[in-house]
């Protein structure tokens, strides 16, 4: 289930990923697109400047933490998920299995999968550090899929199983 996005700001800048999109509602980033379609620039809010800043000290590799504000709107299935996620760092990892058993449902990693991919923060809500089970690198819906999964996790000094 997607939930209509509502915001009432958006700006767009480029990124060794291609294009991010930020969208803004209420003083938190509501949303973040990586690649695709860039948004339009609507609006003014000074959260968007400070996330545009943080994400572009990431991109670098100045920058291991990602603190501006948020609010993610989902499901509560979703919502439970993505603050597991939302617990780990930099360079750190998890599987859709873990996170099934952290949240006490140890059969539902297809729901957490779907989960995941619905994470309207990628990045922030750093879904590229969720993996398969085996440790290998499992799909990922932002920008080009995969190969943008494979950046993050080498940005962040996480060895990768193909």
């Amino acid at each position: 289930m997607r939930i209509p996005l509502q915001f009432d700001a958006s700006r767009h800048f480029s990124s060794p990923l291609g294009p991010i999109s930020l969208f803004a509602r209420d003083h938190a980033i509501v949303a973040l697109k990586i690649g695709g379609e860039r948004a339009r620039n609507v609006g003014a809010a000074a959260i968007l400047t400070t996330a545009q800043t943080q994400l572009e000290h990431y991109f670098a590799g100045t920058a291991t933490v990602l603190d501006f504000a948020v609010t993610a709107v989902g499901t509560d299935f979703q919502q439970r998920v993505w603050a597991e996620i939302a617990k780990l760092g930099f360079g750190q990892t998890t599987s859709y299995a873990q996170l099934a058993r952290q949240l006490g449902t140890p059969l539902a990693s297809r729901a957490v999968g779907g989960a995941v991919g619905a994470n309207p923060l990628p990045l922030v809500i750093g879904c590229h550090r969720v993996l398969g089970a085996s440790g290998k690198i499992t799909g990922y819906s932002g920008g080009e899929g995969l190969p943008t999964k494979r950046w993050l996790l080498q940005l962040e000094g996480i060895a990768i199983k193909e």
